[in-house]
């Protein structure tokens, strides 16, 4: 028998796996790529998903974030960066997490007059609303070190559990920046 006749044989030319091994192959393939996307997902990003209508109309209900866990290992979390965190509310109304802009920074005294947000005696001008503040007015109070005062941009009255109701937070408490809504693909945008 001749070289041709035996690659024949196999039928491809090349040694020949056996269906058991050519499993084992995929199976410690998908394995690793399973635990690298696990260890990626619990360290440096998250995906998440909205629930509620508290960051209307930036965010509306079941929009799919994705979360940069690392960018605040690396720098401070800034005005307007919109963030997921840990709910520090208490009693039948708290949620594991929640997703609200940041509107004042460490040493900011932030408060809510005349139903517009004012930041060191400056009102803001907040583009990413759609209504003035509809609830009742609120401070002033001024953030201390590492603290920081965040608000849901749903304007409405009673729209928003945020930093009017449970106080200002803490960086430890911060989860990571939502960086863009990557679904609906026709709601694609960068936050």
């Amino acid at each position: 028998m001749n070289s041709e006749d035996r690659s024949n044989q196999t039928g491809s030319g090349q040694p020949g796996k056996s269906w058991a091994a050519e499993l084992w192959d995929w199976v410690k393939t998908i394995v690793v790529a399973f635990v690298i996307m696990m260890m990626l997902n619990l360290f440096v990003f998250n995906l998440s998903m909205v629930k509620g209508q508290s960051m209307q109309p930036t965010l509306v209900e079941r929009d799919r974030l994705f979360v940069n866990k690392i960018v605040y290992d690396i720098g401070k979390p800034s005005r307007f960066d919109v963030i997921v965190l840990r709910d520090p509310s208490e009693g039948v109304e708290k949620k594991e997490f929640l997703v609200k802009r940041i509107v004042g920074l460490p040493g900011d005294t932030v408060e809510v007059r005349d139903h517009h947000l004012f930041v060191n005696g400056e009102q803001q001008a907040e583009t990413y609303t759609d209504t003035e503040v509809q609830d009742p007015d609120f401070g002033p109070i001024t953030l201390e070190d590492d603290h920081y005062f965040v608000m849901g941009d749903n304007r409405h009255e009673g729209k928003s559990k945020d930093s009017r109701v449970f106080g200002s937070i803490t960086s430890s408490e911060i989860v990571g920046k939502a960086e863009f809504i990557f679904w609906p693909f026709s709601e694609i945008k960068k936050l």
